[in-house]
């Protein structure tokens, strides 16, 4: 490919601003830096980038000095997927917990605080909250990320999660359009397939998307999915009939459209990132999203190149790249015109709190969360138990950074509580010679999802039937153990939720 000369003209500027790319380290490198001063108007954040609050705050502002009206985006949905807190995990539960509680006002408030504690830190665009109906059980990417399996639920808590955000501030991006819940597939490997017919897809995957336009979603998020029976030829990132047809003409949506990572399998694999960019604008995407694996000026400098070649060759209307870089600087500007101490919620979004002051919410939510099954009088525990975390390889959405289960929790209310993590055939026994005497409480993720892990369980269950289980994923196996707690998702929270029954007894 033929490098194109730096400029200020129209078109490199307009092919920079589309471009919403990450970047290596806790500091703003030169390189995006000047970027930013060339047209680049969107920056992507990670766990890689983030220390702590205050270092957020600081590479924000440092962005900020060049371009006051940047679009500073994270992967932010609280419960399994934080980059605010990749190394503690997340003092809020994810949409899961929130649809099992299926309060409303509790996910406004939830969705608020999350938006001020990014508001606080300069960060005013997030890529949640995930709208995917997730009605298949063996999803191995979406899971306790949807609010569930119903769609009138996912479209009702959708709704709320976008007002709550956005009354912080900062920007929902809906996702991952037109619903990745039936996928059996994680499309940062390989293309997932939906093959519903149209009405159930209207019905089923459409639902909770119409939902966060009428509440105003100032982003929607393309997914790498193919959908035959609506562009069988094309994932949907790529897609006119999706992106143009079916999301600005039939459901009337006028905001920015993102992609997801452009770098994901789904997409790259087969299109590589300059061909795949070049496709999504022309589709009708607003935003490249990528950075998640490639963060460096050379693929930024590439894919800008492309987008203007594509332009000068006819391949991508000038005016198509024109428009999707109007509708990026238009969202700076929304963002830039509110506070980073936007109002709160209102008087009536606060009484969701139920009392409790707003910081407290995450955890209220999670305790709320719970369900529990088992013997109708359980004893709490009073000495340290051997936490056998059954564990999951971690999709590349949650990462394997983030901490989970209930050890850590267990810990501080138990001194002395010991863990360790076990997987595959022998599990169950391993975990055993592990425990010794000690009580057992057996932590899963999905074990609906995983044959060894209920092959472990059963293991466990036999020779120590006074086992306590905690499934951290979505609870599809049948409850069982002494006491069985589901805490519909991993955060941190959760387990502190799930901890503080198995320790103390209670359960708010």
């Amino acid at each position: 490919m033929t490098t194109i000369a730096s400029g200020t003209d129209t078109l490199t500027r307009d092919a920079l601003t589309v471009l919403q790319p990450g970047f290596p380290g806790t500091t703003a490198p030169d390189w995006l830096l000047r970027r930013l001063g060339e047209g680049l108007a969107s920056v992507g954040l990670f766990g890689r980038n983030i220390a702590s609050p205050q270092q957020l705050a600081s590479l924000t502002a440092q962005l900020r000095a060049e371009r006051d009206d940047v679009l500073v985006a994270i992967d932010e949905e609280g419960g399994d997927v934080t980059r605010l807190e990749v190394r503690t995990g997340s003092s809020f539960p994810g949409n899961h917990a929130l649809g099992a509680v299926d309060d409303v006002s509790l996910t406004l408030e939830v969705a608020a605080e999350l938006g001020r504690r990014l508001a606080e830190c300069g960060v005013n665009l997030n890529w949640a909250p995930s709208a995917d109906v997730n009605s298949n059980p063996a999803n191995p990417v979406i899971g306790v990320r949807s609010f569930g399996a119903d769609p009138g639920l996912v479209a009702r808590h959708t709704a709320a999660y976008v007002t709550g955000l956005q009354s912080a501030g900062v920007a929902a991006c809906t996702k991952h359009f037109p619903g990745h819940g039936d996928t059996a597939v994680d499309s940062h490997h390989a293309l997932p397939r939906i093959d519903a017919d149209p009405a159930v897809l209207t019905e089923r995957e459409l639902t909770p998307f119409r939902a966060a336009i009428a509440a105003g979603t100032r982003a929607v998020m393309s997914a790498h999915i193919l959908v035959p029976a609506l562009d069988p030829a094309r994932p949907a990132t790529l897609s006119p009939r999706i992106l143009t047809t079916l999301l600005r003409e039939e459901l009337g949506y006028d905001g920015l459209i993102v992609t997801d990572g452009m770098e994901m399998q789904a997409v790259a694999a087969t299109y590589g990132i300059e061909r795949g960019s070049v496709l999504a604008v022309a589709a009708g995407a607003d935003a490249i999203c990528v950075g998640g694996g490639l963060a460096d000026d050379e693929t930024v400098r590439r894919l800008r190149d492309a987008l203007v070649t594509a332009v000068r060759t006819g391949e991508l209307p000038e005016q198509r790249l024109a428009d999707a870089a109007r509708r990026v600087r238009a969202l700076a500007r929304w963002t830039a015109s509110r506070s980073t101490a936007a109002a709160g919620p209102d008087e009536g979004t606060a009484r969701a709190g139920r009392g409790a002051g707003r910081a407290d919410v995450g955890l209220i939510a999670a305790r709320r969360a719970l369900r529990l099954t088992g013997d109708d009088v359980f004893t709490p525990l009073t000495e340290a138990p051997y936490v056998a975390a059954l564990t999951p390889v971690a999709n590349i959405a949650v990462g394997d950074e983030t901490p989970w289960g209930v050890a850590a929790e267990l810990g501080r209310l138990l001194p002395g509580t010991e863990t360790g993590s076990f997987a595959g055939a022998d599990a169950g026994h391993a975990a055993l010679v592990a425990a010794g005497e000690r009580r057992i409480v057996a932590v899963v993720r999905d074990e609906h999802r995983h044959p060894w892990m209920t092959t472990a369980l059963d293991t466990l269950l036999t020779a120590r039937p006074d086992t306590v289980v905690v499934e951290m994923g979505v609870p599809q196996a049948p409850p069982r153990g002494a006491l069985h707690i589901a805490t519909h998702g991993a955060a941190r929270v959760c387990g502190r939720a799930a901890a503080e029954v198995i320790a103390a007894g209670t359960h708010a």
